[in-house]
Formats: C-alpha cells, sequence, structure tokens
C-alpha cells in the first residue's frame, strides 16, 4: 500500500516541540488544512459542513518531524502522561514512535472556505501531510463507557503562564499560546532545571523558563 499526502496543515508552530500531546487539549490553536492541486475539489467537501452536515473530522496523518529510521522501532516507550519515567507497550500508548508512523486527531472545523477548512485544537506541526479526513460520527466514535487506562482524564494546565515581554500578534494568539505553555510542554524526562527552552510559534522563536509552578516568557526572536 502507498499512501500520498491529499493535504498539508498550516498552522501556529512550526517544531515537533509545543505541539500539544493530544488533539483539543489546547482549543484556541487554530490551523488550515490545504488540499494538493489533484484534491483540492469543492465537491469533495459537500455535505462536510452545514445544517445537516458535521462539526468534528478525524484527521489521518504522518509523524513527518520524527527522527526514526524507516523498519526501527521499540516494544514499548515511556509516555509523558506517566512522567517519562515507566515504560509501555507501543499499542497502548499514542507515541508517534511506531511501527508506522501515522497519526490520528479529532478536530473541530470552525469553516470551510476556498476548498480549505479552517479547524481548531489540533496536536500538528505546521506542514504536517495530512492522508485521510473522515467525518467524526457521534454514535460510532464516542464511548464514554470505555475503560480509560493510565489516562483517566485529560490533562489540566500544570503552570501558570506569565508574558515579561510584549509579543508581536494579538489576543487570539497569544492565547493559544499560553494554553500550549500552561501544559508544560518540555519533556518528562529530561532534568529540566536551570534551563531554557524556545518554541517556534507562529515564525517566532518564544523563549521561556519555568520557575516551580510558573512559566515565563522572556524574550522572542524572529525565526
Amino acid at each position: 500500500m502507498q499512501l500520498r499526502p491529499i493535504a498539508y496543515y498550516r498552522g501556529q508552530i512550526g517544531t515537533k516541540f509545543g505541539v500539544p500531546r493530544q488533539s483539543s487539549l489546547a482549543n484556541a490553536l487554530t490551523g488550515t488544512i490545504v488540499f494538493e492541486p489533484e484534491f483540492r475539489r469543492e465537491e469533495a467537501l459537500r455535505g462536510l459542513l452545514g445544517e445537516d452536515g458535521f462539526d468534528w473530522i478525524w484527521l489521518i496523518w504522518g509523524f513527518s518531524l520524527n527522527n526514526q529510521a524507516e523498519g526501527q522501532w521499540q516494544p514499548t516507550v515511556r509516555p509523558p502522561r506517566l512522567g517519562g519515567n515507566a515504560s509501555m507497550g507501543v499499542f497502548a500508548t499514542r507515541s508517534p514512535f511506531r511501527p508506522n508512523p501515522i497519526g490520528l486527531s479529532a478536530v473541530h472545523i470552525e469553516k470551510i472556505e476556498n476548498s480549505e477548512i479552517t479547524v481548531s485544537g489540533a496536536d500538528l506541526a505546521d506542514g504536517t501531510p495530512i492522508y485521510d479526513i473522515k467525518p467524526y460520527l457521534v454514535y460510532a466514535d464516542c464511548h464514554p463507557e470505555a475503560s480509560r487506562g493510565f489516562a483517566p482524564s485529560s490533562p489540566e494546565p500544570v503552570l501558570e503562564v506569565l508574558f515579561n515581554v510584549e509579543l508581536p500578534f494579538g489576543k487570539e494568539d497569544r492565547e493559544a499560546l499560553r494554553q500550549i505553555l500552561s501544559l508544560d510542554p518540555r519533556p518528562a524526562y529530561q532534568d529540566k532545571s536551570d534551563k531554557k527552552y524556545g518554541l517556534i510559534f507562529e515564525g517566532y522563536d518564544i523563549k521561556f523558563r519555568v520557575d516551580n509552578d510558573k512559566l515565563i516568557v522572556t524574550d522572542y526572536d524572529r525565526h
């Protein structure tokens, strides 16, 4: 089987560092699904949005920023949800390091315009290839009684975000950045003491440090 991208995601986060670890954790994040010319057809989106349409979709996409060599994989991984210290079977996790680097995300449709889909809450970096799109069906895809394993609830914000610098974008983008940072994007397994970090957001390298339960945005540069 050969897969080819039908579209690419164009969003606010420029690298995999800082991307939310699941969809819908930072709902202020927005991005656009831009179709390849062959698939940029208005009729292909007919029935997707509207009074009798759908407002959520599944994106099937590729972990294009992984540095995992083709054919190499590990049967166990260390989920960030468990602090990066406990190992779980790869098929019991949503780790990007899989035999086939394919992701699945449910996102909310904000609008469809000029055969492009604007969505919110995606856990994708800018430039991510999208292989397919399917409507989210509540009767088939929502099972509130399902066993929840080691992730019984969605992660809560763990850091208070303070901006010590005036950022060069508007209130909505600032809120999206705040949501991302409040979830603590730092690697769970890493010694984080006295480290400074940078996150590519809206074309800027946003620099920050963490002091106890506070994340302080200290500076930015044009990326």
